[in-house]
């Protein structure tokens, strides 16, 4: 009898270690652009619990634009959820990331106008991408950050539509819950952002939607890299567990976002406890519809987010990387 607890001491000795590694809570901290319902996905895994599900300490920073990227590059976030432009900008200057997933692959970028602007312009619904751009010389437009994927969707409007994105339209910084004030005062003609605030706008009567990517003004922009989750490719060498635990958590509010998206809505909602619930539920339609349901990361998709780079004017054609190899990776989705 000795003998068997001794064996039993010895196995359970062994064990402790692969039991210690398993229970192990891996801290994270993730850089996340806006407080818009593009990130619908990290706030719901932190909100719905998969984050720890998964057996990981996250912290959500909101850095606006770019600087969530510049966050992971500087090594003060392990991650962020961003946009395929800004990802290949950054590869093209030698600031090495690497994409793990892509949860949106339409782009939820929208522009609205003051109704005023809108109805002067003589602007109409059966309008192209094209006609629509060319009406916004001299107009004052309202984006979250310079570099990000909203100056990037303003640009391409006006791009596409003949016009000079660097002198034609003049450009407003701003964090997205001050848009819809500044255009009320006139401060601006319109805004560019991501639901809630665009819906929110346009259902209030105050505005008209004027360019909606999601909704397919741009079909050529579809798939599109828009919910990039990346980090530096050191994090996932040394810690392979933590890139894998990150994905699946958000893997995993993604897949609710599909399946259960009126319980996704519920528990989102409470981080847009001032918004009108009616306003929420139009825009989270919108956004359901924009998350892939196949989250790997692909060439193709990535070459879409190139091209915008270059009609937006943020990236010379020639300055573009001749190669995409070895900036993604789907074995952590597995």
């Amino acid at each position: 009898m000795s003998g068997l607890i001794r064996i039993f001491v010895v196995t359970m000795i062994a064990l402790l270690p692969i039991v210690a590694q398993a229970q192990q809570v891996i801290d994270v901290i993730i850089a996340l652009p806006s407080p818009t319902l593009t990130f619908s996905a990290p706030f719901l895994a932190e909100d719905a619990g998969l984050y720890k599900a998964e057996g990981l300490n996250v912290s959500h920073r909101i850095l606006v634009g770019v600087e969530a990227v510049n966050a992971v590059i500087g090594g003060s976030a392990d991650f962020t959820d961003s946009t395929g432009p800004v990802f290949l900008r950054a590869n093209a200057k030698g600031q090495a990331l690497l994409a793990v997933a892509n949860l949106i692959d339409k782009p939820l970028a929208e522009m609205v106008l003051r109704k005023d602007v809108y109805d002067s312009l003589g602007a109409k619904e059966s309008m192209s991408l094209k006609e629509r751009g060319a009406l916004l010389k001299g107009k004052t437009i309202a984006i979250q950050g310079v570099g990000s994927i909203i100056h990037v969707w303003e640009r391409v409007v006006v791009a596409r539509g003949g016009l000079d994105p660097e002198n034609d339209v003049r450009i407003a910084p701003m964090d997205p819950p001050a848009m819809l004030a500044a255009m009320q005062t006139k401060a601006v003609d319109g805004f560019a952002t991501s639901p809630p605030f665009t819906t929110e706008a346009a259902l209030n009567g105050s505005a008209v939607m004027f360019a909606s990517a999601v909704q397919g003004i741009a079909p050529d922009l579809i798939p599109f890299p828009y919910g990039l989750i990346m980090t530096k490719p050191e994090t996932c060498q040394k810690e392979p567990e933590k890139c894998k635990r990150v994905v699946h958590a958000l893997a995993a509010a993604t897949k609710m976002i599909h399946d259960q998206p009126d319980k996704a809505l519920d528990i989102l909602s409470k981080r847009f406890k001032t918004m009108d619930p009616a306003v929420l539920a139009a825009a989270w339609k919108t956004v359901v519809k924009a998350h892939a349901t196949d989250l790997r990361v692909t060439a193709s998709v990535l070459a879409t987010g190139d091209k915008v780079n270059v009609e937006a004017q943020l990236l010379k054609a020639e300055d573009q990387l001749k190669s995409y190899d070895g900036l993604f990776t789907d074995k952590y989705l597995n």
